[in-house]
């Protein structure tokens, strides 16, 4: 069977995953909810320090989107543990430890590495910086992907989640940089029209008010 990251859309591998909070059977121990997956090649190394402490000083943010964050390394669990005995020994943010509560997959043998694709030759034998947004139906939505030495931009992540969830509850597309677009500000964009009576529709719902138009294709509201 072939070894690769799952395609956009298709729902997340079922598997058992030894973790600093014990073994948790994935998608099903974030059943409801979503959950942002990503990797890191190892623990004890400077960047991965970094990330670890933006999404822990984050995590209020992301459980308030019904969201769940779990980590992954090569790395055994008893060095997960100490790092993030580590962590909150020597990394202060505003005055105060970071203690780090999510859990953190230890795929020592390399096999839900494997199966999600996460080893690459060429970038040496631990895992590479991927991230996976998966919803509460367990269909992933998004795949991020960066090199060892590129650390990733937490806040970005917190976007995709808040933007997945503000575009399915108001059955609309969000925009570059939402909710600070330079065209439409924190408005969301309305799916192109796909027939002759769509743009009618839209004509007249331009006219009530309820949403604008830089043309018929291309239209905006606010977030309800």
């Amino acid at each position: 069977m072939e070894n690769r990251i799952p395609l956009l859309g298709e729902r997340f591998p079922e598997m058992k995953v030894q973790t600093t909070h014990g073994v948790l059977e994935l998608p099903k121990a974030y059943e409801g909810k979503w959950f942002v997956l990503f990797s890191h090649p190892a623990d004890f190394t400077p960047v991965c320090t970094t990330e670890f402490v933006a999404f822990q000083i984050r995590y209020e943010k992301f459980r308030k989107l019904n969201t769940e964050l779990i980590g992954l390394s090569i790395d055994q669990v008893f060095s997960h543990i100490k790092w993030v005995e580590w962590i909150e020994e020597n990394i202060k943010v505003d005055g105060k430890p970071v203690k780090i509560e999510f859990p953190i997959i230890a795929d020592d043998t390399g096999r839900v590495s494997s199966k999600l694709g996460l080893i690459h030759g060429a970038k040496g034998t631990n895992t590479v910086r991927a991230v996976f947004i998966v919803d509460p139906r367990a269909n992933i939505r998004a795949i991020l992907y960066y090199p060892q030495e590129l650390g990733r931009n937490v806040d970005e992540i917190l976007r995709m989640v808040e933007g997945f969830q503000v575009g399915e509850a108001n059955k609309a597309a969000i925009p570059h940089n939402w909710p600070n677009n330079e065209l439409v500000g924190d408005n969301v964009i309305v799916p192109p029209a796909m027939s002759v009576k769509e743009v009618e529709e839209r004509n007249s719902a331009v006219k009530k008010g309820e949403i604008k138009c830089f043309d018929w294709w291309f239209c905006y509201k606010p977030v309800k």
